[in-house]
């Protein structure tokens, strides 16, 4: 299985996209992954946050296949301690799908669509982190979850 996560909008902190190509490349040793930007909306300034979310939503349904296993990263989906995503993950890798998407979505959320698309949502703490920092903790994660699974000195 193939794993992408997606990504509303470009990063324009330098740091973010190291972090976040550190990881990706020391992902590629375990499992196929691939980090997708969608652009961002342009001209939303007279747009409410619902058609913002809308017009998200849409451009996102486009670009999923029907069989693709879509995980959203959101404040209300599940909690894991780093064992167990890792668990997860295992679990993940062995399903039918061809791929699995985790999706960060854009500054305010996720459209109903989206939601109802969904198969599972993710969450990475109870706090909340800017949605730069999210692409760094959540590849970081998958590299641990990784190591993990094949009994490697990186976790602790």
């Amino acid at each position: 299985m193939k794993i992408e996560f997606w990504l509303v909008g470009k990063t324009t902190q330098d740091f973010v996209e190291e972090g976040m190509a550190m990881y990706v490349k020391r992902l590629k040793h375990y499992l196929p992954f691939e980090v997708v930007v969608i652009p961002a909306l342009k001209k939303t300034k007279g747009l409410s946050v619902g058609q913002i979310k809308s017009k998200e939503g849409e451009d996102i349904l486009k670009r999923i296949d029907k069989g693709d296993y879509l995980i959203l990263l959101d404040d209300k989906g599940k909690q894991y301690t780093s064992p167990e995503f890792a668990k997860y993950m295992e679990r993940l890798l062995q399903q039918a799908q061809r791929k699995a998407i985790f999706l960060v979505g854009g500054a305010y959320g996720f459209s109903e669509k989206i939601y109802d698309r969904a198969n599972t949502k993710l969450s990475l703490s109870n706090m909340t982190f800017s949605h730069q920092m999210v692409r760094v903790f959540f590849t970081e994660q998958v590299y641990r979850a990784m190591t993990i699974l094949k009994n490697e000195p990186y976790h602790h």
